[in-house]
């Protein structure tokens, strides 16, 4: 079973949004293999609390102008890792020092990476890129 073509397109729109707001370390997973509750996992990072609410809103606004609402967010109020859960897919906006200490990448690296449109997926390598994982 792979991520539904629903799933890799709210990953899409969400990374892109990501992007405009200038997040980095953006990387998709496809999970459905591993999960039952969702299909795929977008993570990014943001440099400050401020940021990561930015990220957060422009993500929400672009999902939701393609008919997706989230069932589930945490972490708002803290704005250091943030939580939105869209059923098929579940995005983390994490602050870059908990982006680091918490590595979900290296929980989720033998699913497979969901490919990300050129200008999200060739972004700019932060933190995590430089031997963090």
């Amino acid at each position: 079973m792979t991520a539904t073509k629903r799933a890799v397109e709210l990953v899409e729109i969400a990374a892109a949004a990501a992007a405009d707001k200038l997040a980095s370390d953006i990387i998709a997973y496809d999970v459905s293999e591993q999960l039952v509750i969702t299909d795929a996992f977008l993570l990014c990072s943001a440099a400050n609390d401020r940021q990561v609410r930015a990220i957060v809103d422009e993500i929400e606004e672009k999902l939701r102008r393609a008919g997706a609402r989230p069932a589930r967010r945490e972490g708002e109020r803290e704005a250091r890792w943030v939580l939105l859960d869209y059923l098929d897919v579940v995005i983390h906006v994490q602050h870059a020092e908990e982006r680091i200490y918490y590595s979900l990448e290296r929980l989720w690296k033998d699913c497979p990476r969901i490919p990300l449109p050129e200008p999200v997926g060739a972004g700019g390598v932060g933190a995590v890129g430089r031997g963090a994982r």
